[in-house]
């Protein structure tokens, strides 16, 4: 029998109660040029609805959570499993339709193309905000907090991200493997935060125009009221890697770890 050849790519691709956008997200990947490249795997987390069903009868690789672990824990499972595969880069997207399938090999060049010093990206981020990408509306409430979130990023690491909430990301194996490990990866919403904390540990992150849409249908998980509350915890989570970094832990010289809770 002929072994199969190892990817080098794995997208990471949560999905919480989206049984009425998952199926034509993992249509959307079935793309020849996406499949020569990359695996999917779909870590269903609890969801309630027929995601678990839907993606099992798709033939692609599920893991489905027994409860609840939210959106951080469900991406760090993913990360766990793409090291213990060995896979050289990881592309994460949402379930929800928002990333277009043809940001993959953007991305997937992006983390295989070096600077003029011959480094290679940790982490490419999606962005919705760059000139090249897509109209992508947003409401005033995020609009806040964006601003807020870019002001934080570059009052604390000197850089202008544009987009510091994108969900579509492409990691390096070495970014890959620092998220894998215990307590430094946000389990719920690992945004500007691990932006922050991996541009401050020495990580190189660079930004690139995305095509994006409007979710398909169901609702997001910063809808109504839902994005003060999530601004609020992001700010008290900036704040407490930027303290542990920059001051707990260059006082007392440890390596450079931070522990959320």
């Amino acid at each position: 029998m002929q072994k199969t050849r190892q990817k080098e790519v794995l997208i990471i691709i949560p999905a919480y109660n989206e049984e009425q956008n998952i199926l034509t997200v993992l249509k959307d990947l079935r793309r020849p040029e996406i499949m020569e490249i990359a695996d999917v795997l779909v870590i269903n987390d609890a969801s309630s609805d027929a995601t678990n069903r839907i993606v099992r009868n798709s033939g692609f690789t599920l893991i489905s959570n027994v409860f609840n672990l939210g959106y951080g824990s469900t991406i760090q499972l993913g990360y766990k499993y793409a090291i213990r595969r060995k896979y050289r880069y990881v592309i994460q997207m949402d379930a929800d339709g928002q990333h277009d399938a043809c940001n993959i090999l953007k991305l997937y060049d992006r983390l295989r193309t070096p600077d003029k010093f011959g480094d290679y990206p940790d982490i490419v981020l999606g962005s919705r905000f760059m000139e090249g990408s897509s109209d992508f509306p947003v409401s005033p409430a995020k609009h806040l907090a964006y601003a807020l979130f870019r002001f934080l990023i570059k009052l604390f690491t000197g850089r202008r991200i544009a987009d510091p909430t994108t969900g579509l990301q492409g990691l390096s194996n070495r970014a890959v493997l620092y998220y894998s490990k215990y307590g430094r990866f946000d389990d719920r919403y690992p945004d500007a935060n691990m932006i922050i904390l991996m541009l401050l540990v020495g990580y190189k992150v660079e930004e690139m125009p995305a095509v994006m849409h409007a979710r398909l249908s169901g609702e997001s998980m910063h809808s109504g009221l839902k994005p003060v509350v999530y601004m609020l915890r992001m700010t008290l989570s900036i704040l407490a890697v930027v303290f542990r970094i920059k001051i707990l832990q260059k006082k007392a010289g440890e390596s450079r770890d931070v522990i959320f809770y």
